[in-house]
């Protein structure tokens, strides 16, 4: 059902806003190629149904602009963590395998992950494989996205599935950091985590020919 509203315009909507945390109707019209009204008309239905919510703010000198941002009832409509049930199962693992145990769980899923990735991927620039990587992360519902800055290419994550796990089992993010490694390059730098209260997940790495070999 969730994978279905995002592929509506309102549900678009809803996935930028989760990007950016707050946009306009000339904001979010420019970014989709509709009229502000058309945007606006999504709007007003989003903020009926409580997941947007409007205020006025003062971009520099300008006059004031009516922002959108995400109330807490959109979170449905992204992964929930379900961290009670993760956090029992990796505790018991921890408990009878110790922490190789917990370790070991998560490489075997960031290689089956890479495994399926590789084929079509040889051959490929630094981009496309980080452009890859953040379809397969999306497939999940994080809200993730992939920039070039001049000479550097950045993957941001804004959101994360093990949110509520992570302080305890903080394994679970070398899912994303296997995958980056062997698919791009050991060369990725994460700048920010939100695991440690930063704003997004965000990798950095120089562009051109990828350095790691995907095999």
């Amino acid at each position: 059902m969730h994978d279905r509203f995002f592929d509506s315009t309102r549900g678009k909507i809803v996935g930028a806003l989760r990007s950016r945390g707050a946009a306009s109707a000339f904001d979010l019209a420019s970014e989709f190629a509709l009229s502000p009204n058309a945007i606006r008309q999504q709007l007003v239905i989003l903020e009926r149904d409580g997941l947007v919510i409007g205020k006025s703010v003062r971009r520099g000198k300008t006059k004031p602009t009516h922002e959108y941002s995400l109330t807490t009832q959109a979170d449905r409509y992204f992964p929930q963590a379900y961290d009670r049930m993760l956090g029992a199962v990796l505790r018991e693992v921890r408990l009878t395998q110790g922490d190789a145990g917990v370790a070991q769980v998560f490489s075997g899923i960031a290689k089956r992950v890479v495994g399926k990735m590789a084929p079509a991927l040889e051959g490929k620039s630094t981009l496309e494989r980080l452009e890859a990587i953040a379809d397969n992360i999306r497939g999940s519902g994080v809200a993730v996205d992939v920039e070039e800055h001049g000479d550097t290419i950045v993957l941001r994550e804004h959101n994360c599935p093990y949110a509520n796990v992570v302080s305890e089992h903080p394994e679970c993010c070398t899912v994303i950091h296997s995958m980056l490694d062997e698919v791009v390059s050991p060369k990725v730098k994460q700048t920010e985590s939100l695991a440690t209260g930063g704003a997004e997940c965000r990798f950095e790495v120089a562009s051109g020919h990828p350095g790691a070999n995907v095999r």
